[in-house]
């Protein structure tokens, strides 16, 4: 698993997403990864989430994060 918290959100995303966000400036990646933190962190649901499958709790942390920004 990578450590980057870049690469960790990145791989967190659909392939469509993952690609449009990597093309984003490295700043906005590094922005969008640690809000992605700050909700994997914050939110209890999650938390569930994440003892039954920690890869669906980071794809729906990306997605939420993503979704923020057009909100």
């Amino acid at each position: 698993m990578p450590k980057d918290p870049v690469e960790r959100f990145l791989a967190a995303l659909d392939p469509d997403h993952r690609e449009a966000v990597g093309a984003r400036p490295r700043e906005e990646q590094e922005r969008l990864a640690a809000a992605w933190e700050r909700e994997l962190e914050a939110d209890t649901e999650l938390d569930t989430l994440d003892e039954l499958s920690p890869p669906a709790a980071e794809a729906e942390a990306a997605r939420r994060v993503l979704g923020g920004e057009t909100d």
